[in-house]
């Protein structure tokens, strides 16, 4: 009977593996893993397929404590993240989220939704130095958004489209995204089928 032999990979197997057991160390290392996938922009849905927002009715706080009614996105360029502070892919596409915050929060509305409370989401945006607002749900979302897991990002045209619905991490400040957003921005508002 042959001795088995001791290879390098298996040490290292075994040590990544205890390494996610412990989560001083898990976070990190998902956090890591999902930057690797958060490279990718995420894909635009085609025209004819699709969702059109049905209504409007949503209400928000965000962590400075200010009142947001979802009606005031009506005819704007809305950008949707529904994300949490404890979430490893959430966290990895944060710096992306951000740059294209900086890049188009004069012509886009942003909405960072998470349930967690004001303090701790205020907590995590301090400590990463994010300029943007976190916001509570007050009220239930449209039945568009449909959160099944996190992070749920919508970008949502002037009509009501929705043009990207993506879940998991992505890069949100890549070429394509930025061309879609110029391009949204400069189409016409013709009205959400609740106004026609």
């Amino acid at each position: 009977m042959k001795k088995p032999k001791f290879r390098i990979s298996n040490m290292v197997f075994v040590v990544f593996i205890a390494l996610l057991i412990f989560p001083q160390t898990r976070t990190p290392i998902q956090v890591f893993l999902n930057k690797g996938l958060a490279l990718f922009g995420p894909s635009v849905v085609k025209t004819e397929n699709r969702v059109q927002l049905s209504d409007y009715n949503w209400v928000l706080t965000n962590n400075a404590g200010e009142s947001y009614n979802f009606n005031e996105a009506k005819g704007k360029v809305v950008l949707i993240n529904f994300w949490a502070t404890w979430c490893p892919p959430c966290i990895a596409e944060m710096p992306s989220l951000e740059k294209l915050y900086t890049t188009y929060k004069e012509d886009v509305v942003f909405l960072f939704v998470s349930n967690e409370s004001q303090q701790t989401t205020s907590s995590f945006l301090n400590k990463h130095n994010y300029t943007f607002k976190s916001h509570t749900p007050k009220t239930a979302p449209p039945k568009a958004f449909e959160v099944g897991a996190i992070p749920q990002t919508y970008l949502i045209d002037k009509n009501g489209n929705l043009v990207i619905d993506k879940t998991g991490a992505a890069n949100w400040n890549s070429k394509a995204i930025q061309e879609e957003i110029a391009a949204l921005i400069k189409e016409e508002y013709k009205g959400t089928s609740l106004e026609r």
